[in-house]
C-alpha cells in the first residue's frame, strides 16, 4: 500500500516527521518498506525561459539554445528535442542535479564541439511518464508560468512523500487511506479530518430470481446505481496525481473515480457502460438479467487489460443476459468496459466471499488491486456507502444523474458489542513506565483515546467498558484479548515495565519431550538421518493400500499437488530413498517424526508417528567390505531399530505380519509395546521395491509415538539404577525344542522368563534350524538360560527342578517336544 503524506495528512492532522512517522507505524505493526521522496526526481530542476534556438552546426539533430534561468547569465545547453524552439519555458536540469528516473547526473559537457551547461527535461526524465515525444512545454502543461528559476518539482506535484507499506492479511483496513489515517490517530493522538458521508441513494430490490439471491448471499451483498448524462474524459490534475501516488495509471474520470475510491475506503468498484450491456441482451439494460454464477468450462472471457482467458467452473464471474461481464473481485470485461463513449454506467458496488476470489483470480492466473482486497476480506457495512462516495464524485466530475440503485444483501444479527474490563487489561498488560520513570496502570483516558481514534464506540460501566467494534475492525478484534492486544500495541509494548513472573519457578522438558528426544538421537546414533518433508501432498497416494478418504483436503490449496494433508510419512521417505540412490549413493538411511492425519478418524484424526527407510550400506562402512557395498539382512536391520527402542527401555515384542501391503508377507513384524501393538517393521514388498527402484533389501518401519511415549514415560523407566555385581555363581542349561515352524521365538522366550522365575537370569535364542533332520512344518529352537541365586549357590537339583518347570510350561503351552 502506496501511502500519499500530503493526502494522509488531509485526513488526520499528524506532523510528526516522515521518519517519526514510518518508524511508529512500523512497530505497530504496519512495517514501512520505503519511504519516497517525490521531491528528489526534479531536485535542481527549474524554470527557464528559450531565448534563441540555432541549429548545431555539427550535427542535424541537436540544436544550439541559450535558456535564461533567472540567473544573471543565461545557459547555453544543447538539445536533441524536435519540439523545442524560441518563445517557449521549459524544464531546466542544471549542473549538478541528479534525475533518479533516468539515473543521469548532470555535468557540463562538450557535445560535437559546442559547450553544453545543463539539460532541457522531458516527463520521463522527471518520472511523469513511461515515455515522451519531445521535452515539455510548461506554457501547454500549466495554467500559469511561475518566474523563472521557480522548482518545477511542485508544479507537477513532485513535493509529497509516499509511504510503501506492507499490509499482514489480518488487516484489510490498511489498504485504504482512511484506515491508515485512524491508524495514525490512534498512534499520535492526532485529531481526524475524514470527509462527511454521501448522501445516502435509496436501494431497490434487485429484481433477480430467488437461486441468484442465495448466490448473492453467499458473498453478503450485491449492488448497481444507475446513472447517465455523463461525459467521460481526462480526470482533473489532483486526482491523477493522487493515483498516480498510490501507484495506479489514470484512464479516465469515471474509472479514476472508482479507483479512487477503492484507495479511499478499501472498497473495489467497478463501472460498466450500460449501453454495452443493453447491446448484449438486444434491448434496453435491465437489471433483472444480472446474474453470479460459475464460469462454464471452456468460456472465453476477454478481460479490461485485453487478456483473453478460458474459464473454468473454479471462475466466479458477473454476468449479464448469461454473458459474463466481469471476473467477479478481479478484473471486468472488455465487453462492457467505459470509454470515451460512454454516456451511461451501472456502477457496481458488491461483496464477494474471499475464498470464492481467491480461486477465481488463481484459477486465470490473475491477481489485482480488487482482488488483493477481497481475498483479505472486507467490511459488508462499507460497500454502500463508498457507493455514495463515488456517486458524490461522479456528479461532481462527470455531470452524472441516478437514475436509482437495485441491490440485495444477506441479512444479518447486528454485532454485539465486546466486554472490556479494566483489571482484565491492566493484569495482563502490567504497568506502564511514564516520563519521569514511575510505573503505574494505563490511564483510562488513553485507553478510551487509543479505542475511540479506531472508530470504536465505548459506553463505561461497572467493570469497564462496552466496546462496539467498527465495521473495518470487526474481522480482527472479536474478542476482550483482540482488544486488549490493540491498546498495547499502540500504546507501545516498550513503555510497559518488565517483570519475572511471582513466584519464579524454573522450566524445564517434560517426560515426553525428554523420551522423543532422547529417540531421536539414539535413532541418529543408529546411522539414520532426520529428514523433514512438507505435510501436504497429492489428493491420493499410489502407496499400496493408500485410502484416498483419509487424506484432509485444504479448503484453498495452491496447487493440486499440495491439497491434501498426508496420511503417511512412508511415500516421502521412498521418493527421497530413490533420488538418493539415483544420485549415486550406495544406501540411504533415514527417519522422520511428524504429525499425520485421518479424515476418517473420530478423535480429529491427528497423530504423532515415527517412521523410516533401512536401504543399501552406509559410506563410512565400505572399509569393512573391501569397498564393495553390503546390504544388512532383516535382522541387521531390525537390530539398527532396537538400538533406539532399548534406550528408552521398551517391551518391545514381534509378532509375525502379513496382511501390511507395503510389505513382504513374509519378511514383516508387528511391534507390540507393552503387549499392543505400536507398529510394524520389515522388508519392502519386492513390487513397491521394484516401482522405486530400490534394492530388494530395503526396510520400513513406523510406530505410533503415543503408545512409545506414554510406555516410555512410566514411572522410572529409562533412569539408570544401580544393581551391584553378582557375588556367587551362575549355571547355564542348553534347551532344545522341537515346535510348529509358525511359532515365533519370541513367544516361546515370554513364555520361558514367565516360568523360570525367580531364579531364570538371563535367556537367549542361540539356534534355530529346519531340515531333514526335524519332522515337515517342524523346526527347532535352541535356548540358552543362565540361572542365579544373589545370595547363594544353586544346586543342581534346584536347577534341574526350575529347568523342568520351564520345559513343562512349553510343552503344555506350545507343544514344544525335546529334541533328541
Amino acid at each position: 500500500m502506496r501511502v500519499s503524506l500530503q493526502w494522509l495528512q488531509e485526513l488526520v492532522a499528524c506532523t510528526l516527521p516522515v521518519e517519526e512517522l514510518a518508524e511508529r507505524l512500523s512497530v505497530a505493526g504496519f512495517e514501512v518498506e520505503e519511504i519516497e521522496d517525490l521531491a528528489a526526481r526534479a531536485a535542481g530542476v527549474v524554470v527557464g525561459h528559450v531565448q534563441s534556438r540555432e541549429p548545431h552546426p555539427n550535427a542535424d539533430k541537436l540544436s544550439v539554445c541559450t535558456v535564461a534561468i533567472g540567473a544573471d547569465e543565461p545557459l547555453q545547453i544543447v538539445c536533441g528535442a524536435k519540439n523545442v524552439r524560441a518563445g517557449i519555458h521549459v524544464a531546466v536540469a542544471t549542473v549538478g542535479s541528479y534525475l533518479p528516473a533516468v539515473d543521469l547526473t548532470i555535468k557540463p559537457a562538450e557535445l560535437r564541439g559546442v559547450a553544453s551547461s545543463g539539460m532541457i527535461c522531458s516527463l520521463s526524465e522527471l518520472g511523469l511518464a513511461d515515455s515522451s515525444d519531445g521535452i515539455v512545454i510548461l506554457d501547454e502543461a500549466l495554467a500559469s508560468v511561475p518566474a523563472l528559476g521557480t522548482p518545477v518539482g511542485p508544479m507537477f506535484g513532485l513535493d509529497d512523500q509516499v509511504l510503501e507499506l506492507a499490509i499482514t492479511a489480518n488487516r484489510p483496513d490498511g489498504l485504504s487511506m482512511q484506515g491508515i489515517a485512524r491508524e495514525v490517530a490512534a498512534l499520535s493522538g492526532a485529531a481526524l479530518n475524514l470527509p462527511a458521508a454521501a448522501p445516502a441513494i435509496p436501494v431497490q430490490p434487485l429484481p433477480v430470481s430467488a437461486s441468484v439471491q442465495e448466490r448473492i448471499e453467499a458473498g453478503g451483498l450485491f449492488s448497481v446505481t444507475a446513472l447517465n448524462n455523463l461525459q467521460v474524459g481526462p480526470s482533473p490534475q489532483w486526482l491523477q496525481s493522487r493515483l498516480e501516488r498510490a501507484g495506479l495509471r489514470p484512464i479516465n474520470n469515471v474509472v479514476d473515480i472508482t479507483n479512487l475510491v477503492m484507495l479511499e475506503f478499501g472498497q473495489p468498484l467497478h463501472a460498466f457502460d450500460a449501453a454495452k450491456l443493453a447491446a448484449l441482451s438486444g434491448g434496453q439494460a435491465d437489471p433483472s438479467r444480472l446474474d453470479l454464477r460459475s464460469g462454464h468450462s471452456g468460456e472465453a472471457f476477454k478481460a479490461l487489460d485485453a487478456s483473453e482467458h478460458s474459464l473454468s467452473d473454479e471462475a466466479w464471474v458477473v454476468s449479464y443476459a448469461d454473458q459474463p461481464v466481469a471476473l467477479a473481485g478481479v478484473i471486468g470485461g472488455d465487453n462492457s468496459c467505459v470509454d470515451s463513449s460512454t454516456t451511461s454506467i451501472w456502477l457496481e458496488a458488491a461483496m464477494f466471499a474471499p475464498q470464492t476470489v481467491r480461486r477465481s483470480a488463481r484459477s486465470v492466473g490473475l491477481r489485482t488491486d480488487a482482488s488483493s482486497r477481497f481475498e483479505k476480506g472486507l467490511p459488508r457495512e462499507v460497500t454502500l456507502n463508498a457507493a455514495d462516495r463515488a456517486v458524490q464524485l461522479l456528479q461532481d466530475l462527470c455531470g452524472a444523474q441516478v437514475e436509482g440503485r437495485w441491490g440485495h444483501e444477506r441479512s444479518e444479527a447486528p454485532r454485539p458489542a465486546l466486554q472490556l474490563r479494566s483489571d482484565a487489561l491492566h493484569n495482563l498488560l502490567g504497568p506502564v513506565v511514564d516520563a519521569s520513570g514511575e510505573e503505574g496502570d494505563l490511564p483510562n483516558a488513553e485507553i478510551e483515546q487509543i479505542l475511540t481514534a479506531l472508530g470504536c464506540q465505548l459506553r463505561p460501566d461497572d467493570e469497564g467498558w462496552q466496546v462496539q467494534v467498527p465495521p473495518s475492525r470487526a474481522m480482527d478484534l472479536q474478542r476482550e484479548v483482540d482488544l486488549i492486544e490493540e491498546v498495547a500495541r499502540l500504546v507501545g509494548y516498550d513503555r510497559f515495565a518488565s517483570h519475572l513472573p511471582d513466584p519464579t519457578e524454573p522450566g524445564g522438558l517434560s517426560d515426553a519431550q525428554q523420551a522423543e528426544r532422547r529417540l531421536r538421537r539414539m535413532l541418529v546414533d543408529a546411522g539414520l538421518q532426520e529428514t523433514c518433508s512438507l505435510s501436504l501432498g497429492p489428493a491420493e497416494s499410489d502407496r499400496p493400500g493408500a485410502d484416498p478418504q483419509r487424506r484432509v483436503a485444504l479448503a484453498n490449496p495452491l496447487l493440486a499437488d499440495y491439497s491434501h494433508l498426508r496420511d503417511s510419512l512412508v511415500d516421502e521417505l521412498l521418493q527421497a530413498a530413490q533420488r538418493n540412490l539415483q544420485a549415486g549413493r550406495s544406501g540411504f538411511w533415514a527417519f522422520e517424526l511428524g504429525n499425520v492425519f485421518d479424515a476418517t478418524a473420530a478423535d480429529g484424526g491427528q497423530r504423532l508417528q515415527l517412521a523410516g527407510v533401512i536401504c543399501g550400506s552406509r559410506q563410512a562402512e565400505l572399509w569393512s567390505s573391501s569397498g564393495k557395498p553390503q546390504a544388512l539382512d532383516y535382522f541387521q536391520a531390525r537390530g539398527v531399530l532396537q538400538q533406539p527402542l532399548d534406550s528408552l527401555k521398551l517391551p518391545v515384542e514381534d509378532r509375525r505380519l502379513s496382511d501390511e501391503p507395503l510389505l513382504h508377507p513374509g519378511r514383516a513384524a508387528q511391534l507390540a509395546v507393552e503387549g499392543r501393538p505400536g507398529g510394524w517393521f520389515g522388508q519392502v514388498h519386492p513390487e513397491l521395491a521394484e516401482r522405486y527402484d530400490l534394492p530388494a533389501a530395503t526396510y520400513l518401519f513406523q510406530l505410533e509415538m503415543a503408545q512409545l511415549l506414554s510406555a516410555a514415560t512410566r514411572r522410572n523407566r529409562w533412569q539408570p539404577a544401580f544393581a551391584s555385581f553378582a557375588t556367587v555363581p551362575a549355571s547355564e542349561r542348553d534347551l532344545a525344542l522341537v515346535v510348529p515352524a509358525t511359532t515365533a521365538s519370541g513367544q516361546l522366550l515370554q513364555a520361558i522368563r514367565k516360568a523360570g522365575k525367580p531364579l531364570l537370569e538371563q535367556a537367549e535364542l542361540v539356534d534355530r534350524y529346519e531340515g531333514e533332520q526335524v519332522a515337515a512344518g517342524s523346526c527347532s529352537q535352541a535356548f540358552r538360560l543362565r540361572y542365579r541365586d544373589a545370595k547363594r549357590t544353586l544346586t543342581d537339583t534346584e536347577v534341574d527342578g526350575a529347568h523342568e518347570k520351564i520345559r513343562a510350561a512349553l510343552e503344555k503351552q506350545f507343544g514344544a517336544q525335546l529334541r533328541g
